[in-house]
C-alpha cells in the first residue's frame, strides 16, 4: 500500500467512524441495551472499506465529502447488521469478530437480531436525511443491494450450499450477491451523489465494482486458509469447518490467487474512462486483493 492511500484510508475511517459515533450522540436512548449491541456492532473497528469506496468513488466524480458522509455511513450500518445477523447460530455461528466476541455472545441471540434489525432501518433513516434531489436512486440502490436481489439473497445461496459442491460459476454468482453487491453500492452511492443517473462514468464504477467486489471475496477466502486468527480477527479455518465451498477449494490457493489477479485486471481496466480520477479506486483494487486481514 502506497503511503498517500494509508494516509487517505485513516483519514477516511476517522471521518466516518465520527460520523457512525455522532448518530447515538444525536439521538436519545429509548431501550439502553439495545443500543449498546448497536453501538458495539458499529462502533467496534473494522476497515470501513465500504464507506471509503463511497468517498473514493464520489470524489473522482467531484462530490464533497460533506455530500458522502450520510451514504458512507449508510452502508455502514448495513453492513454491520449483516455481520451480527451473519454471525448467529442459525446462520455461520461464529464467536469472534474483529478481534472481539460476536455481538449474541457479548449480549443475546434476541438482542442481536434486533439490534441488526434497528441498525437497518437507522441506514435507511440516514439515508433519507440527506433530501438529496437524487434521493430516489440512493434509496433504490442500498435497498437493491442489501435485500433479495443482493446480500440477503447471496446470504441465502450460501447456506443452501454448505456441504454442496457448486462449480465456479455457481459460487461467482453467490459471493456477487453476498459480498459484491454492497461494494458495488458503495460505489454506484457515491457516484449518484455526484452525477446523474445516466452519466457514462457510473457504467465504469459499476463494471469496476463487479470485478473488485468479486476480487475482494476470493481474498477473503484465501485468508481465510493462509491467516492468522490474530491478525483477522476472526476464527481462520472457519470456512473448511462448516463445509463451505470457497475459491480455494474449488481452483487451489494458487488457482484462487490467480482469479483474483484476473479480476483486478479488468477492475483497473474498467477505471480507464475516469483518467487520473481514477487514481485512489485503482490503489484500493490493489490493497483489497493485498490486505493481510
Amino acid at each position: 500500500m502506497t503511503a498517500p492511500l494509508a494516509l487517505r484510508l485513516v483519514e477516511d475511517r476517522k471521518r466516518v467512524d465520527g460520523c457512525l459515533e455522532a448518530l447515538w450522540q444525536a439521538r436519545p436512548s429509548v431501550e439502553p441495551r439495545l443500543e449498546a449491541a448497536m453501538r458495539y456492532a458499529v462502533l467496534g473497528g473494522g476497515k470501513r472499506l465500504r464507506p471509503v469506496l463511497v468517498y473514493a468513488a464520489g470524489r473522482a466524480l467531484g462530490a464533497t465529502d460533506a455530500e458522502l458522509d450520510a451514504p458512507a455511513v449508510a452502508i455502514e450500518l448495513i453492513h454491520a447488521y449483516s455481520l451480527a445477523h451473519d454471525d448467529l447460530p442459525a446462520m455461520d455461528d461464529d464467536d469472534l469478530r474483529r478481534g472481539q466476541p460476536t455481538l449474541h455472545k457479548a449480549f443475546d441471540e434476541a438482542t442481536a437480531i434486533l439490534a441488526g434489525d434497528a441498525l437497518q432501518a437507522l441506514a435507511f433513516e440516514v439515508l433519507a436525511g440527506t433530501r438529496h434531489a437524487r434521493l430516489a436512486a440512493l434509496v433504490a440502490t442500498l435497498a437493491s443491494a442489501a435485500g433479495r436481489q443482493g446480500m440477503v439473497a447471496g446470504q441465502a445461496l450460501d447456506l443452501a450450499a454448505v456441504g454442496g459442491q457448486p462449480d465456479v460459476a455457481a459460487l461467482a454468482h453467490m459471493h456477487r450477491h453476498k459480498t459484491g453487491a454492497l461494494i458495488s453500492a458503495a460505489l454506484r452511492l457515491g457516484g449518484v451523489i455526484a452525477v446523474a443517473e445516466d452519466d457514462p462514468r457510473l457504467a465504469a464504477l459499476a463494471a469496476y465494482g463487479d470485478a473488485i467486489g468479486l476480487a475482494f471475496q476470493i481474498h477473503d477466502d484465501v485468508l481465510d486458509v493462509i491467516g492468522d486468527t490474530q491478525v483477522l480477527g476472526k476464527t481462520s479455518g472457519a470456512d473448511a469447518a462448516r463445509d463451505k465451498p470457497t475459491y480455494p477449494s474449488l481452483l487451489g490457493l494458487d488457482g484462487a490467487r490467480a482469479k483474483a489477479d484476473g479480476l483486478l485486471d479488468d477492475a483497473l481496466a474498467a477505471l480507464v474512462p475516469l483518467g487520473e480520477r481514477g487514481t485512489v479506486l485503482a490503489e484500493l483494487a490493489r490493497y483489497m486483493i493485498e490486505r493481510d486481514h
